[in-house]
């Protein structure tokens, strides 16, 4: 019984319906719209003259990560579609939630939004490229691509609508409506993460029988791969002379991908394949609790290092 299940998860699929599909898409894009109320011009400027910190960012994000998810993944030997989804989670760019955690925790907010929009202006090119190259890097996912017909192009064009255009339109309106993007801000966020949250809790409860049967196997795999993560982006951060507020930023910035994004691309070019869209799924629960508790602690250090 045992041995059949893990001969299977490669073939299962979950099931999701256009509808919730387009929900996804829109609730990204109201994320990333109100992650670009936030961002200024200056935040862009602000990278030219005092680069080190974007930069190292910019490695951990789009080098470093992937790297050491191939590294883990040669290590571990996970199921192929599992493997497929590490790489996917690893491909996509810093999630959204970082800038909150990072100023929750003490961190940089400024350095995590300027990150931000960076990656999320990136991702058109290194997401479908980094997935496309790792992938094929290992040979049982890449086999498994050989069996999907995946064109990076569509990718990019779908990460385009996502992402960069509603990051576009909300930094164009921050620039000539700053106060009332700053009203609007204040609930847009919050409300299309409570939504993103919702549609992970419906599509875990419609398969249920599916996570119930196989989520062990992704469990501590997601674990461990997010805290190995966390650790990268803080060393990173560390050994390259950064400040002790960077090295918290980098730390989020490295450990919280956008599996939002992941899981859109898991549905919309992959068929919902199994192992793939339980891992991307899980990790979309799993980065929000752990980051938050992360924040959580290094809230409380700092406070408690200020009253001493």
């Amino acid at each position: 019984m045992q041995e059949s299940l893990i001969q299977n998860i490669d073939h299962i699929q979950i099931n999701l319906n256009s509808d919730n599909i387009w929900l996804v898409n829109l609730t990204l894009a109201l994320v990333m719209f109100g992650v670009a109320l936030d961002i200024k011009i200056t935040d862009f400027t602000n990278m030219f003259k005092a680069p080190k910190p974007v930069l190292i960012g910019i490695f951990s994000q789009f080098l470093l990560i992937p790297l050491i998810t191939y590294l883990l993944i040669i290590i571990i030997d996970p199921l192929p579609s599992i493997a497929l989804g590490m790489f996917m989670v690893a491909a996509c760019p810093g999630g959204n939630i970082s800038n909150f955690m990072s100023k929750l925790a003490g961190g940089n907010p400024a350095l995590s939004v300027s990150l931000t929009a960076f990656a999320s202006f990136a991702a058109l090119i290194m997401t479908p490229l980094n997935f496309a190259l790792w992938g094929n890097f290992y040979e049982p996912t890449a086999k498994l691509l050989k069996t999907i017909s995946l064109n990076p192009l569509d990718v990019a064009k779908l990460v385009l609508i996502i992402i960069a255009i509603p990051l576009i339109a909300g930094m164009v309106f921050k620039n000539y409506k700053p106060i009332l993007a700053a009203k609007i801000s204040k609930f847009l966020k919050p409300i299309s993460i409570i939504i993103f949250i919702a549609f992970i809790a419906v599509a875990f409860y419609n398969n249920l029988d599916v996570f119930l049967n196989y989520i062990h196997y992704v469990f501590l795999l997601v674990v461990f791969h997010n805290i190995i993560l966390y650790i990268t982006g803080f060393y990173t951060a560390k050994f390259s002379g950064l400040s002790y507020r960077d090295q918290k930023t980098l730390s989020f910035e490295t450990g919280i991908q956008n599996s939002g994004l992941g899981l859109l691309l898991v549905f919309s070019f992959f068929e919902g394949i199994g192992g793939m869209a339980i891992l991307v799924a899980f990790w979309a629960i799993w980065d929000i609790l752990s980051s938050l508790l992360l924040a959580l602690f290094w809230s409380y250090r700092s406070k408690k290092t200020a009253i001493i």
